[in-house]
């Protein structure tokens, strides 16, 4: 089967890699792609992930069996609708599903419809009305461009004064462009977050393990919100025995809702939820893998992705179909100074071969490109250096032994990838 796999990050370098195991495959084409994907039987094609007429009709020239949307553009901007016209299977949801990232409201309306658990919000399209919420309200809060944002529209605001001010740098100043001419404004919960992915073909979900996403640019979560930082799999705060009966209060009674409204969501439909103590919420709903998640939870999975992916665009995934091994991921990303500011590129990369020599170690290409034949950042996440180990303990200092190992000047880590994790098992193991 030839494959197609649109995007050019992590998430998608892991896609491909898994994709490239499957006995199944002959040809993987990949649009953009970047420096990182160049391996046997794959093909680069300079097609941008936005581009969805040039996708469509590269699909039908190179006569593609699968596409596999990595980004959320692509999915909110129709690619999957596109693609249906033109006679061709995609692995990813439909315009309108894709709202769950593309409009917060949306996401929000949706899960008030479906009765699932949330933070109490208000929209406003209008800055000086959700300024005089704001100054209604005691407590913290969270502000939230309406629209995609690359993972940096949502600040968290503690006091009052910072949630005016956010609302003056999204609606007033526009940083993030027509993403935030409508705001979401709500209560600003507390606990730990963690990431739950579901496989979804229309009618049936199937759960991924648990999976932590480090969004905060500096150790100890702290600085701005960051497209991720690294991630772990699984997360103990949402053990395996605990995914069947979350997928039940988050993901299938929004499958339904969609199927209901003449939308089965075909795809990844991912919940991130905050473990508050009054049980969990959703905080956002992605219509695809996460970027960093993806690459720790593609190195556990010990199934033909594939077949899987073939499965749910014909409607009939199954449990059994998805193994995982009980080993522990931890993916770290190395990201060019400044970053999510303004940041350099360009900047030389050594050392990757040396760390893919580690027992269990991939290295994951984010933003690179190859500049006569050397390869150098192109971005602001450069790498994500992921490792496998018999626990988390164990593949946290793998995978921060490869990162050791790349020579990349003008970067940095966060140091702290996956500790959560591990003291909340040295808690469970001490019976706290």
């Amino acid at each position: 089967m030839r494959v197609l796999v649109v995007g050019s990050g992590g998430r998608e370098h892991a896609l491909v890699w898994k994709l490239s195991q499957s006995p199944l495959v002959t040809e993987i084409f990949v649009a953009p792609g970047n420096g990182g994907m160049e391996m046997d039987g794959v093909t680069s094609v300079p097609v941008q992930a936005d581009d969805i007429i040039g996708l469509v009709k590269l699909a039908r020239e190179k006569q593609i069996n699968l596409v596999v949307p990595g980004p959320e553009a692509a999915l909110t901007l129709g690619i999957a609708d596109a693609l249906e016209a033109a006679g061709v299977a995609c692995f990813g949801p439909d315009r309108y599903c894709s709202q769950l990232e593309g409009s917060k409201a949306f996401a929000k309306e949706v899960m008030n419809k479906s009765g699932v658990p949330t933070a109490a919000c208000a929209v406003f399209k209008d800055a000086d009305e959700a300024k005089n919420f704001i100054r209604k309200h005691k407590g913290g809060l969270v502000v939230k461009a309406d629209g995609l944002a690359a993972g940096k529209g949502v600040i968290v605001c503690p006091s009052q004064e910072e949630a005016l001010k956010a609302i003056d740098l999204i609606m007033t100043q526009k940083a993030f462009g027509n993403s935030g001419s409508t705001v979401v404004v709500e209560e600003l919960l507390q606990g730990e977050e963690v990431s739950l992915l579901c496989l979804c073909d229309g009618e049936h979900a199937v759960p991924l393990p648990s999976a932590q996403d480090h969004k905060a640019a500096y150790d100890n979560d702290q600085g701005p919100n960051t497209g991720g930082m690294g991630a772990y799999s699984p997360a103990p705060i949402l053990p395996d025995e605990e995914l069947e009966k979350m997928t039940d209060l988050v993901i299938r009674p929004v499958l339904k809702h969609l199927a209901a409204k003449g939308h089965p969501f075909v795809g990844v439909l991912y919940a991130g939820l905050m473990m508050t103590a009054d049980g969990p919420k959703v905080l956002e709903y992605n219509v695809r893998f996460g970027d960093p998640e993806c690459q720790p939870l593609l190195c556990r999975l010990d199934s033909d992705l594939l077949s899987i992916m073939l499965a749910a665009v014909r409607g009939e995934l199954k449990p059994e179909l998805v193994h995982f091994t009980p080993k522990s991921a931890v993916g770290v990303v190395i990201t060019a100074d400044g970053y999510p500011g303004s940041y350099e590129k360009g900047m030389p990369i050594e050392g990757i071969e040396d760390a893919q020599s580690l027992p269990g170690v991939v290295v994951f290409h984010s933003g690179t490109k190859r500049v006569d034949g050397k390869l150098v950042s192109s971005g602001g996440r450069i790498l994500c250096v992921t490792a496998l180990g018999e626990d988390l303990a164990s593949a946290r200092a793998r995978s921060y032994e490869g990162v050791e190992r790349i020579h990349l000047p003008g970067s940095r880590y966060r140091k702290d990838i996956g500790m959560k994790g591990i003291v909340r098992l040295e808690q469970l193991k001490a019976g706290k």
